[in-house]
């Protein structure tokens, strides 16, 4: 934020490291803009847009209590600023503090009935505490308000989508901003849903790994509306992967050179339930619908065993930590893996990539596994490895929409807080990968003690079964 009007005796000082923090934030240099903010507010304590934005680049970088901290001083410096509000609000929704996150969002209200960042926020909590239709209700205010704010429409088409109301909520989640990079790399347009009969489709990058699989399905549609031909632009671990993805004429991984000319349009794979008019009866599930190359498949076959040893399970327990929800979606405790380690007729093998040495020391003292993670170079060999294995217990990752891919047994372990609206709403199976994934749910933020208890019973069920 600014320095207000109201503030306008801060120091000059202070003033000039505040417009430099917001310039090193805006280029990136995080750590030096806290730094900027920090000299301003030994200068002039009481600055309160200076604690505002340190805080919000505390919260980015997860050191809530110091984070609050800040808010709050903004706060209570200037508490007729409807923004220091809705950011704390923010902060405590993202903290699980409910009750506390709805009485400062609606004191922001109170002062800014028409904010739509304040009418979108307080839909967000509503969301967080299933309270389904005064989100909702909240997040079109939001949008009668201001047609230009960025989030209300991809915070309604999260809700929307989550309840399977797929009509409306694709055409929401179409007004997302993120793509901005891959708009000013190509100088083709951005497909409308335009037809594609003869024509040249690149399909872009989305953030996550997992983004990319699900969507890729989509591939073979577009062939199938006509386009002459079909390119798709990814990760470098997807590419290998990918060469087995029908309806693909070319690969390219992000870090070659990617054409900036040739083809006729590109679109995010997430924009083609829109244009495709997905809707719940009508997901494009013909799993699977990507592979292993044989040759590597019998490879890893010799290096994983039979399954005369046991059931054979693949785990990942973790996801990326830059997700904005890994906090909650992710197991954080390794102890708690203990309680699948003593089941007869069970043999482990992590799949998890990245661990330290002594994070694979105390995994092997909970769970005693193979542990294939450093053998895994990309996504292409991790596919070979699963499609050996009779399970993979995973969470909300890459891997659990790997797996539903290649049509292969999966069980997904969701957190309750803001669980992806891919998963739906109460439903233990989905209809994204219909054949073989089991979904199990937490009931309560943060028990991931009770979903491995059932994970536990189900699986000593599958082994006494077999």
């Amino acid at each position: 934020m600014d320095p207000s009007d109201e503030h306008a005796d801060i120091c000059p000082e202070a003033e000039e490291l505040f417009f430099a923090g917001v310039c090193l934030t805006e280029s990136g240099d995080v750590a030096g803009a806290q730094d900027a903010y920090r000299k301003a507010l030994a200068i002039s304590p009481d600055f309160a847009e200076a604690h505002a934005n340190l805080g919000l680049l505390l919260e980015r970088n997860a050191q809530f209590d110091a984070a609050e901290h800040h808010q709050r001083r903004a706060v209570e410096i200037n508490p007729q600023q409807p923004q220091f509000l809705i950011n704390l609000g923010a902060l405590l929704i993202r903290l699980k503090r409910f009750d506390e996150a709805e009485l400062i969002c609606r004191q922001a209200l109170l002062q800014a009935p028409l904010s739509a960042s304040a009418w979108t926020n307080l839909g967000v909590l509503q969301t967080c505490t299933f309270q389904d239709a005064e989100a909702e209700q909240c997040h079109r205010t939001a949008i009668a308000l201001d047609a230009e704010n960025l989030s209300a429409p991809t915070n309604l088409a999260h809700l929307l989508l989550r309840q399977g109301r797929y009509e409306e909520g694709w055409r929401y989640y179409e007004q997302r901003k993120t793509y901005e990079q891959l708009e000013r790399l190509f100088t083709f347009p951005r497909w409308q849903g335009d037809p594609l009969h003869g024509k040249k489709l690149l399909i872009g990058i989305e953030m996550g790994h997992g983004d990319m699989i699900q969507f890729s399905r989509y591939a073979r549609i577009a062939k199938e509306h006509g386009a002459s031909r079909v390119g798709i632009l990814c990760h470098p671990g997807l590419k290998r992967l990918f060469e087995s993805l029908a309806g693909v004429d070319e690969i390219i991984a992000a870090n070659e050179t990617v054409p900036r000319e040739g083809w006729d349009y590109w679109t995010p794979p997430m924009s083609f339930p829109y244009f495709f008019k997905t809707r719940l009866d009508s997901i494009p599930a013909q799993i699977p619908y990507l592979s292993a190359k044989p040759d590597q498949i019998r490879r890893w076959a010799q290096a994983i065993g039979s399954e005369e040893k046991g059931k054979r399970i693949g785990i990942v327990w973790r996801g990326n930590p830059r997700f904005e929800n890994d906090a909650d979606r992710s197991i954080h405790d390794m102890a708690l893996l203990a309680s699948l380690g003593d089941i007869a007729g069970t043999r482990f093998f992590n799949l998890q990539k990245g661990l330290t040495a002594d994070e694979a020391n105390e995994l092997s003292t909970h769970l005693p596994c193979d542990d294939l993670g450093p053998q895994l170079d990309d996504f292409a060999d991790t596919a070979a490895v699963v499609e050996n294995l009779d399970l993979v217990i995973t969470v909300d990752s890459a891997v659990a929409h790997l797996a539903g891919a290649l049509e292969r047994p999966c069980w997904v372990l969701l957190p309750a807080f803001k669980t992806d609206w891919r998963w739906l709403l109460n439903r233990d199976d989905s209809p994204w990968y219909p054949a073989g994934m089991r979904l199990f749910r937490q009931d309560k933020p943060g028990d991931w003690a009770t979903v491995l208890g059932k994970v536990r019973k189900a699986l000593e069920g599958l082994v006494t079964a077999n």
